[in-house]
């Protein structure tokens, strides 16, 4: 039985809520359909995932590596909340931090050639636990090119933390082992998720329209 780390489930018929609702910078107004999870909700998601990240690899210092660009701001609500449960804890783990860059979108689909940008001597990961902290999961492609390249290193332990996992037929079955939301086959943006470097500057989580993605086209 495939083993499915606990995740919120938003379903396909989910109708997200009213822009109206919330405060959407006004450059972005006619470019959403709607606001698909606020920003309240992903933050309060983000201290129970830490939660789990220290119960499962609290046991020895963890090498925490950033997907940019997208993972920012996942990235560091994260690691305040594992910092906070550091300071407040009998278990308590000093951690490092690295950032790599990950390409394989155009537009608003993916094209499963993975470019790797960045990012120190992978070399240094060897016998640690790391953590690899994504924005979305998408089709799956892009993070088993970059785990075969970590594994390569001998890390201890390697984990993923994915803030969104998307349902998708184009997907190749990979599931993280930490997750915010599953999410529908929709494109979304915010939370420093971007159509074509738009939008990371949206606290929701919102999809995007039709207008968005022509006004933004590459």
């Amino acid at each position: 039985m495939e083993n499915i780390s606990p995740r919120i489930v938003i379903k396909d018929a989910d109708p997200g809520f009213d822009l109206d609702l919330f405060c959407i910078p006004k450059h972005y107004a006619q470019d959403l359909e709607k606001v698909f999870i606020p920003h309240g909700l992903i933050l309060d998601r983000i201290q129970r995932l830490a939660q789990d990240v220290m119960k499962e690899m609290g046991g020895h210092h963890i090498v925490a590596l950033c997907v940019l660009k997208g993972g920012y701001k996942f990235f560091t609500d994260l690691l305040d909340c594992i910092k906070a449960l550091n300071r407040n804890s009998d278990q308590s783990v000093p951690m490092i931090v690295d950032f790599i860059r990950l390409k394989s979108y155009c537009n608003d689909q993916s094209t499963g050639d993975v470019k790797v940008i960045g990012g120190d001597d992978l070399s240094t990961l060897t016998g640690k636990n790391v953590l690899i902290v994504e924005d979305i999961i998408d089709t799956g492609k892009t993070m088993q090119t970059l785990l075969s390249l970590i594994k390569q290193n001998n890390p201890r332990m390697v984990k993923v933390a994915s803030l969104l996992l998307k349902r998708t037929p184009r997907s190749v079955g990979y599931r993280p082992d930490f997750v915010g939301f599953e999410i529908p086959d929709k494109f979304v943006v915010g939370y420093a998720l971007d159509y074509n470097e738009y939008f990371r500057d949206l606290n929701h989580i919102c999809v995007i329209s039709e207008t968005g993605k022509e006004k933004y086209k590459a």
